[in-house]
């Protein structure tokens, strides 16, 4: 039996997802060892990178043709900035860390090359090859927060817990299935040529997903 699209993308991604799964931030949420200072950085950074996701999922809307597809992009607009935001706005609130003070900081330089990758994508490519430079992402973090919540107290931490239980809720991984359903069903008729292209940007933003980690593990600049 041949793979669907998506699991044939994340098939091609996979040592690059491993190296995530091991990553010293990452393993530090599970354990509960980071210092609050490299996730404090972690958040502000990532907060002001899921603004430009959004975005990007923005541009499925102008892109897209059929009036259900641009449904379901502006769903996702709208979970990005009233949903998932929320688990950053809650830590905010609980490091003092006001919204002002968010756009204050300057996105990293991974950051930003991260960010500029997807909208490039998106601004030339088709909703197909919006749907690839998405899914990396929602993704692998839904794969991190089911390893994470297996580990013994990792989502009963009393800092680190609701980062894993938000990650590796079932809302959260309804959320991340409708967007493989819908790579699928985007990718379903593409040729050789276009899948391609599909894995060459699941396969980028896997790397600068682990760069993201590297980024704030390290908290550059």
């Amino acid at each position: 039996m041949s793979l669907s699209v998506s699991a044939s993308l994340r098939q091609a991604a996979a040592p690059i997802w491993e190296e995530c799964l091991r990553h010293p931030f990452v393993t530090g949420i599970g354990d509960g060892t980071l210092p609050v200072e490299k996730f404090q950085y972690f958040m502000l950074q990532d907060y002001l990178y899921l603004f430009d996701y959004a975005k990007v999922f923005a541009l499925g809307v102008v892109k897209a043709r059929d009036p259900e597809l641009m449904r379901t992009f502006a769903k996702n607009v709208d979970a990005i900035l009233g949903g998932e935001m929320n688990i950053h706005r809650a830590y905010m609130e609980r490091l003092g860390i006001t919204e002002e003070q968010v756009f204050a900081v300057k996105p990293a330089l991974d950051n930003t090359s991260y960010t500029h990758y997807m909208l490039a994508v998106a601004e030339s490519g088709s909703p197909m090859e919006i749907a690839a430079s998405i899914l990396s992402c929602s993704w692998s973090y839904a794969e991190i927060g089911q390893a994470l919540a297996k580990l013994p107290g990792a989502a009963d931490h009393p800092f680190y817990g609701e980062w894993v239980r938000g990650y590796a809720s079932e809302d959260y991984a309804a959320t991340n299935q409708a967007l493989m359903d819908l790579m699928d069903e985007l990718a379903k008729d593409a040729t050789e040529a276009q899948f391609d292209r599909l894995a060459e940007i699941f396969v980028n933003c896997s790397r600068y997903e682990l760069g993201f980690w590297d980024m704030a593990w390290e908290m550059r600049s």
